[in-house]
């Protein structure tokens, strides 16, 4: 991972699971990392965790529904850390999960608002630094719900379908200007979302036993491989973490 010794990172929805997992395993290969999630407490302790490990980490509060949020995290990046070079679009809800016509219609908007439009926020902040740098990498989380329909996930499935699109339009973009765009697709990953979705006992994957999902340590490493010249494979589409192929890559099996 010597590629991306010395780059810096924002990652949001950073206070826990892949997010953590994302800022700990970058700043394990040198990158300077920005942690943003809503609340601090968390984030703060991960990133003064990473300074006694030797690392560079700041942490702000960002709701990633709010652009202004956004703009103020990548701002604390490039003024921390010179730069941004790498942006992990993490955050994401799932609850309330529902049928359709049960849901509750604030909470499914909320659900984009998050998604999809924290996405768009963070590509639409980061672009125009990576624009002038010539370069950097933008990680959008995906799903395979974002080509697979899941009852009770309409606003997951729909989202996650957006945020594929997002990344084909930034790939289309930005391409040959020098910015990678591409999505992880993680498969099922043990964290407080299982949890979440265990609980509605709604569709196949609340039945999965908890044994099925992988560490979010995985995707971490996942991320720091696609920041390196690994992603040049993936830009504009996802890459899926349940490829055996990927996952020997990666150096996980």
């Amino acid at each position: 991972m010597f590629q991306i010794k010395g780059n810096s990172a924002l990652i949001t929805g950073a206070s826990r699971g892949i997010g953590e997992a994302a800022a700990y395993s970058l700043a394990k290969y040198g990158v300077s990392v920005v942690l943003a999630a809503r609340s601090t407490k968390e984030i703060e302790r991960i990133a003064a965790d990473i300074r006694e490990k030797g690392g560079q980490a700041a942490a702000i509060a960002c709701d990633v529904s709010r652009f202004d949020d956004v703009e103020d995290a990548v701002r604390l990046c490039t003024s921390s850390f010179g730069g941004i070079d790498i942006l992990v679009n993490n955050a994401g809800l799932i609850d309330p999960i529902s049928r359709i016509e049960t849901s509750d219609p604030d909470g499914w908007g909320k659900v984009i608002d998050v998604n999809v439009k924290g996405v768009y926020y963070g590509m639409r902040a980061a672009t125009p630094h990576m624009l002038e740098k010539g370069q950097g990498t933008i990680i959008n989380i995906s799903s395979g719900a974002a080509t697979g329909a899941l009852e009770g996930w309409s606003h997951y499935c729909a989202s996650k379908a957006a945020v594929l699109s997002l990344t084909k339009c930034g790939d289309k973009e930005f391409g040959e200007k020098g910015i990678r765009v591409m999505g992880l697709s993680p498969g099922t990953v043990a964290t407080e979302m299982q949890v979440q979705i265990k609980a509605s006992g709604i569709n196949p994957v609340s039945q999965l036993d908890p044994s099925a999902h992988i560490p979010a340590e995985w995707v971490g490493e996942a991320i720091s491989w696609l920041s390196t010249d690994a992603g040049d494979a993936y830009k504009g589409t996802d890459c899926s973490l349940r490829d055996e192929g990927v996952r020997k890559a990666v150096g996980l099996i």
